[in-house]
């Protein structure tokens, strides 16, 4: 971060806006508005998904989450709109709408929240168990 100072304050013609990727300038601008959709079928795919929902707005990102193991879809995913106004006008639209013969439901993404997933902390092992007598 200190070097991203020094370069800007050397050179007039640089923002730190200038420097940051368009998805994070997005982000942290709060432009962005993240959808979760649910009850997708199984054949939905990312490009039916963003299809589907551009009808609305402008549409940044479409994901759907899939399975680790067998690469198939959960039936969820999430769709990441332009402006707060194209979202909340998706909401309405999409809400309760058929979307590949199955009911969606639409709503704002929560955010994320770390379940400590990583290794665990290595504890030792346990204290030894003293009889009383």
């Amino acid at each position: 971060m200190a070097a991203l100072r020094r370069l800007v304050a050397h050179n007039p013609n640089l923002s730190y806006a200038s420097l940051l990727p368009p998805a994070l300038l997005i982000c942290c601008r709060g432009i962005a508005s993240k959808l979760f959709v649910g009850g997708l079928s199984f054949y939905t795919t990312e490009k039916g998904l963003s299809e589907a929902f551009s009808q609305h707005g402008q549409v940044v990102e479409a994901k759907i989450v899939t399975d680790r193991v067998s690469d198939r879809s959960k039936g969820f995913g999430f769709v990441t709109f332009a402006s707060e106004d194209e979202a909340d006008k998706a909401i309405t639209e999409m809400n309760g709408k058929t979307l590949n013969g199955r009911v969606v439901f639409v709503d704002y993404a929560k955010a994320k929240s770390n379940f400590g997933g990583g290794m665990p902390i290595a504890r030792g092992p346990p204290e030894p168990i003293v009889a009383d007598n």
